[in-house]
């Protein structure tokens, strides 16, 4: 070792018996026997080791420190008498000859006790998230996020991809949300924007003549936070390719993402190449989702034609989708606490019947059955046993509110959802187009730089919301990790595409001045895709919060709380940058 010490807290074993050493770290925890023995545990960054107080010297030491200081302690190995199996070091312990304090915790109390921090108020935690971090719990999904990032890194760079880095300070770009404005003080009353995605520059890069391209490449987007996204900034696996087809983008992520997710993962199991391919419309008509979880086997059903007309009202002049479940064991209370979660989720209502063990239709909606009874079996194929869980609505909704309850069948009932694996698929075949749920006008449905298939020539010949995109979703355990898309490379189909949701030839070239520029000296068939670096590792982490594998996460409410931003600032400061503040009116 290097530094003030000879060995690290996790290093010294039976056979370093008889040396001196000096190990350095804080001061967890002690056992005290009496004035003159107690245990004292020491921790650094690589583990911990017990160092045995044998002298009142060394106890009045000890017991003018407060616990989370730092110390250096110099002394003898020695066989334990009594061993630890569950520690590397357990076979050991540490007598010493001298303690040192280095760093000295002046608190009497913590705000949560180290190795519990994860029972702690989440707001406390990330106040005082730099002991939180001590917590080794804690610690293993940061050191853990590193060693994926240095994977993936290696990885692409042994696809034969280049590492570039693109800018932080650019324009505002309409990428589908907010964007974080930083005011230009040398051009009053204009703004940079942080990049809510390379999405520009990297095609940019494509058209200069670089072949493939991919960073590790910081984000910005100014939205709400979720368990699965942070709010504020992120990171993706930012890729592109030149000369590429959809296949080839495949074939990499396929190549790159299984065997890191196979090696770290809390499964050690995961797809490989192919993925499963679904066209957009099947996911939503099989799972009632775009980001289906393939561990769980069940499949949505069509029953409009024989429940449509049954007399249960929600059901009339709306389309009817049902799961149907065996191995089903829940109580009344169970299936009841679904369909509260299915309501919270989606605010629409869902219902419910079984197919008793004499073939009876009985509970929920059964009384609305009857008089169809053989129709309703024969068209769900049912058997005795089987329940039936129902959602209703037009057919966006009723999908929609059927996958979700999907979901929480799939993982109540016994045997259809497999558990300990990774499951990736691919969703293919977007909607180009699709009609804005707020202005009730056509939009693009995800990305506007997507190429349309059948290129310029559906765009003049299909109703627009027949037209499909060479766009493509990466999910994993109905988690979409990334979006991707091969790209719109030619200036006239930009512009014909950009026509179809009211932006002419100069808006186009207004919005996107560069990329329209580059395109129009010659630009490659090109495409690429950026997975969310933050949400695989919380997927390989197993864990439910984006927050635990951040090292320095924002709340819900994008604050960080530890350093207090966001914060005022002085005058003098927004003078500078020629910035006056208006605070909304109170109500």
């Amino acid at each position: 070792m290097t530094q003030s010490r000879t060995h690290n807290c996790n290093e010294l074993r039976l056979s370093d018996a008889g040396k001196q050493v000096t190990l350095v770290g804080w001061f967890e925890n002690i056992r005290k026997v009496s004035k003159n023995l107690g245990f004292v545990i020491l921790r650094d960054f690589y583990g911990t080791t017990q160092i045995v107080i044998e002298t009142e010297e060394m106890m009045s030491v000890i017991d003018s420190v407060n616990k989370e200081s730092t110390i250096s302690v110099t002394g003898e190995v020695r066989e334990r008498s009594s061993k630890n199996a569950e520690l590397p070091t357990g076979e050991i312990e540490v007598v010493p000859t001298s303690i040192e304090v280095l760093g000295k915790c002046t608190h009497n109390e913590l705000p949560f006790e180290i190795n519990r921090s994860k029972e702690a108020d989440e707001n406390t935690r990330l106040k005082y998230r730099y002991l939180d971090l001590r917590n080794p719990d804690v610690k293993s999904k940061i050191i853990l996020r590193s060693k994926i990032v240095a994977e993936l890194r290696a990885s692409m760079i042994a696809h034969d991809f280049m590492e570039i880095t693109t800018p932080i300070l650019t324009c505002s770009s309409p990428e589908g949300a907010r964007d974080y404005l930083v005011p230009a003080r040398n051009h009053p009353g204009k703004f940079y924007a942080l990049p809510q995605a390379p999405q520009q520059f990297k095609q940019i890069l494509m058209a200069s003549g670089f072949d493939r391209y991919f960073q590790i490449a910081p984000c910005f987007r100014d939205e709400d936070a979720r368990a699965d996204r942070s709010p504020g900034e992120f990171y993706q696996l930012d890729m592109e390719m030149a000369f590429a087809s959809q296949e080839d983008i495949f074939a990499v992520v396929e190549d790159v993402l299984p065997p890191i997710f196979a090696k770290y993962g809390v499964y050690n199991t995961a797809s490989t190449a192919p993925f499963v391919r679904i066209p957009y419309l099947e996911s939503m008509d099989k799972y009632g989702s775009d980001k289906p979880d393939l561990r769980i086997d069940l499949v949505l059903q069509d029953a409009t034609d024989v429940m449509a007309d049954c007399g249960f009202g929600p059901f009339e002049g709306n389309v009817v989708k049902a799961i149907v479940v065996d191995n089903l064991t829940a109580t009344r209370k169970q299936i009841d606490a679904m369909i509260a979660e299915v309501e919270v989720a989606t605010a629409q209502k869902t219902y419910w019947f079984k197919l008793d063990e004499n073939g009876e239709i009985v509970g929920g909606i059964a009384k609305f059955l009857q008089e169809r009874k053989q129709a309703v079996i024969d068209a769900l194929s049912l058997k005795p046993g089987d329940f039936v869980g129902l959602a209703a609505g037009p057919l966006l909704v009723a999908q929609k509110t059927a996958g979700v309850f999907r979901k929480l069948l799939g993982a109540a009932a016994e045997g259809h959802m497999k558990k300990d694996t990774y499951e990736f698929c691919w969703i293919v075949d977007f909607p180009m187009y699709e009609i804005g749920e707020e202005s009730g006008e056509l939009e693009f449905c995800h990305n506007p730089f997507s190429m349309p298939q059948g290129g310029m020539d559906a765009l003049k010949n299909q109703e627009p919301l027949d037209i499909l995109a060479y766009q493509y979703d990466l999910v994993c355990n109905g988690v979409e990790l990334s979006s991707g898309a091969i790209r719109n490379h030619d200036p006239e189909i930009m512009i014909e595409a950009f026509k179809l949701v009211g932006l002419g030839e100069d808006d186009v070239k207004a919005k996107f001045p560069a990329m329209y520029n580059a395109f129009t000296y010659g630009a490659p068939p090109h495409g690429g895709i950026a997975p969310g670096v933050d949400r695989m590792i919380m997927l390989i982490a197993g864990e439910e919060s984006i927050r635990e594998i951040i090292p320095f996460p924002m709340n819900k409410n994008a604050q960080d709380i530890m350093m207090d931003a966001p914060a005022t600032v002085d005058q003098k400061q927004l003078d500078d940058v020629h910035i006056a503040i208006v605070m909304p009116k109170e109500d």
